[in-house]
């Protein structure tokens, strides 16, 4: 099986990419499945039922999430009824929604799993604790999981790689909005890519208008931020899985702005 992850969407460039590119992207690699993150979809902070639904009417079948999954406080309004859309699951205990959910295609069910890490970003349970507690009870349904780490620090992302490895599909990391290129399999058969960038603004600073930010480096004050305009790009990755041992055979990542369009 082949599965589509679309990285950390921002505001509505980042939509109209989707949109746009999604049905594209599903006619040039023919997914089994394909997952969204979502965590910034509306207006660079959070996401609202419309936007989730939005989603999946575009051929997604999983929306993941990530720290800023509660900025947009009509979350609180649907995320209950929302079984396909995935917060960190070492929230603590009694966080509404869920962190795992399973999407069927056919005869074959993909568990997706979204974590977040603890480096640099507010305190929650153990992610690697909750990710083996998890795994052990979706590997009674399935072989195939994804997980998406939301993470700010390389290191507690390549260390959930290591630790995962060989017993998930693919350990692919969000937050950061730069897509790194270090795509590999592990030894033990898990896809690992430490980030998969972000989908929105070309021209911004991790999706931001830039004089906001350079305004916030050169003299440190308080700023707003807003999604910047412009040219957008979309990011992603490729990943063909085993049906039978859910262990990943290849990893691709997916880069389209105006220097790397689709089909060059």
């Amino acid at each position: 099986m082949k599965l589509l992850f679309i990285g950390d969407v921002v505001g509505s460039l980042g939509r109209e990419m989707v949109a746009t590119y999604l049905p594209k992207l599903k006619k040039k690699y023919r997914p089994t499945c394909t997952i969204i993150n979502g965590e910034n979809a509306a207006a660079g902070k959070g996401i609202t039922e419309k936007i989730y639904k939005g989603f999946l009417d575009a051929g997604a079948q999983a929306v993941t999430l990530g720290n800023h999954t509660w900025d947009n406080r009509e979350i609180f309004e649907f995320i209950e009824e929302a079984p396909h859309m995935v917060r960190p699951a070492n929230y603590p205990e009694g966080t509404p929604g869920s962190g795992y959910t399973f999407i069927k295609i056919n005869t074959l069910e993909v568990a997706v799993i979204n974590l977040m890490g603890r480096t640099f970003l507010p305190p929650n349970d153990c992610p690697f604790r909750k990710a083996e507690e998890i795994i052990e009870k979706v590997r009674k349904r399935t072989p195939i999981i994804f997980v998406d780490f939301h993470a700010e620090a390389t290191s507690e992302k390549q260390a959930m790689g290591w630790f995962l490895d060989g017993q998930v599909s693919a350990v692919v990391g969000t937050h950061t909005h730069v897509q790194t290129s270090d795509e590999r399999i592990l030894p033990n058969g898990t896809a690992y890519l430490t980030d998969v960038g972000m989908t929105g603004p070309y021209d911004g600073i991790l999706g931001m208008e830039r004089n906001a930010v350079l305004k916030k480096f050169l003299t440190n004050l308080p700023v707003r931020f807003e999604v910047a305009s412009g040219r957008s790009q979309i990011n992603g990755t490729l990943i063909t899985i085993d049906d039978t041992t859910g262990l990943a055979k290849a990893i691709e990542r997916i880069v389209i702005n105006d220097e790397k369009p689709l089909f060059e």
